[in-house]
């Protein structure tokens, strides 16, 4: 287990280390709490329902001002006044700032008009993408590459076009990590199996991170299990490790990095990490397990944020998936001697029986039954007769070999299914059967053990199941 020096290495639980400080870029967004006046700042006079217009007027304007506060402003510098002072000096300087004005407006329009046209063009070729995207899933029509605005200039116009190529990759991150937690959410519903279901949640994780070892560990029955390991060495003292019971306990991600160089316990994982990742898996306000993972480079922070959208979805699937399993137990389980029902095993029985003829390999099965338990019952109770038959059946395990599978057949009748048995072995594994059974209960209940042909066999599983 790792238990890392307070000095060498840093644990930060909590929110705010799932989200750490990051370059940002040289224009900040202002949270609304903190705006002044925002978008809604007072802005210059306006004139008409356009802004190049507005601006096409007030060159003009500007053109005619100079116009004509040029013959006066010559007398100042010393030209004789029959000369500025004149109807058609005033007429001609008149007519050049209006000159100066159209020119200034073409040239507006020659070089900002364009850079504006695009940016605007880019901005509803975006909106027609994302609008058919949103229902279709289609995103290859624009790409960083090809919809980005060439940046020209170091003032807004050129601001404004590389906060459109920001946008883009925006856009395109944020579709590439909803199709990330799409095939991972894809994933936790395809399967109801634990185990399954464990392992490639866990494959999800290690990929969404760039981690090189992971483990699950959850409450299972009360008690904490590794459900799914990779690179963990000793994955099992995970569930004693106090940094899991840090994330369990505050129901935050906890992170311990660990400072280059820094030898730890190889019984955590089977190389040297660099950022170990502590994820509570939490439901309805309760954590339920949590992921582990480690990776040689510290967590960046998309990583930490994508981890903690796919353990909202895993936490979910899991919590199925246990119960799935819970219902499945219940429903293959005869609930007085723990050992599978009847309808469960002969479906069993079905599957081992197909599979054994078609490999061509035996099939053994012991089948024994307690004579006159209905005088049990007529004599000590039925209460009795339900602890006679929850003792046989727990007997009965601890003498069956690993791997044989005890099935509760009728109402004191149980049946031993064997594989890959011969009809004389058969005879030999139930010998212990035979020599336990003589041992309990009482010596006036009897077994018979029997090897069933393959006739009687056949009739077995064509009985339809009560």
């Amino acid at each position: 287990m790792m238990q890392p020096e307070p000095a060498l290495a840093n644990s930060r639980p909590g929110k705010n280390a799932a989200h750490p400080e990051v370059a940002t870029q040289d224009r900040q967004f202002v949270p609304s709490s903190e705006k002044t006046d925002g978008y809604n700042q007072k802005l210059p006079i306006r004139l008409t329902r356009s802004v190049f217009d507005d601006l096409s007027i007030w060159m003009i304007s500007v053109g005619v001002v100079i116009g004509a506060v040029f013959p006066p402003m010559l007398v100042g510098f010393g030209v004789p006044r029959e000369i500025v002072l004149t109807p058609f000096f005033f007429s001609v300087c008149l007519l050049a700032g209006i000159v100066v004005g159209g020119i200034n407006i073409r040239l507006m329009r020659v070089v900002v008009m364009p850079r504006l046209r695009a940016l605007v063009d880019g901005m509803h070729m975006i909106e027609s993408v994302v609008e058919q995207a949103t229902y279709t899933g289609d995103w290859t029509d624009c790409d960083p590459e090809s919809c980005q605005l060439p940046v020209d200039s170091n003032d807004v116009i050129g601001e404004s076009a590389s906060a459109f190529n920001r946008l883009i990759r925006v856009l395109q991150h944020s579709h590439e990590v909803e199709e990330r937690v799409g095939d991972f959410s894809k994933t936790m519903t395809s399967q109801l199996e634990l185990s399954p279901l464990c392992n490639g949640a866990l494959r999800g994780f290690i990929a969404a991170t760039k981690a090189t070892a992971g483990a699950i560990v959850a409450d299972v029955g009360g008690e904490l299990s590794v459900l799914a390991s990779f690179g963990i060495a000793e994955a099992e003292s995970l569930c004693e490790n106090d940094h899991v019971r840090l994330a369990l306990h505050t129901q935050e991600p906890v992170y311990v990095e660990l400072p280059e160089g820094l030898s730890v316990n190889a019984g955590l994982v089977e190389f040297q990490p660099r950022e170990v990742a502590f994820m509570p898996l939490i439901v309805h306000s309760a954590a339920t397990g949590v992921v582990v993972l480690a990776g040689p480079t510290a967590f960046e922070r998309d990583s930490r944020s994508l981890s903690q959208i796919f353990a909202r979805t895993f936490v979910m699937a899991l919590s199925n998936a246990m119960t799935h399993g819970n219902l499945q137990r219940i429903a293959a389980l005869d609930p007085l001697t723990d050992c599978y029902n009847r309808r469960f095993g002969l479906t069993r029985l079905r599957e081992e029986y197909t599979r054994a003829t078609r490999s061509d390999s035996p099939l053994g099965l012991i089948m024994f039954d307690i004579d006159h338990f209905k005088l049990v019952n007529d004599t000590h109770g039925h209460l009795i007769g339900d602890r006679v038959l929850a003792n046989v059946a727990k007997e009965a395990k601890q003498v069956l070999r690993e791997g044989d599978v005890l099935v509760r057949y009728g109402g004191e009748e149980f049946l031993v299914r064997q594989s890959r048995v011969h009809r004389k072995s058969v005879s030999v594994y139930a010998e212990p059967l035979k020599r336990w059974w003589c041992r309990i209960v009482t010596r006036q209940l009897a077994v018979r053990l029997a090897w069933d042909s393959g006739v009687s066999l056949r009739h077995l599983l064509m009985t339809k199941p009560r």
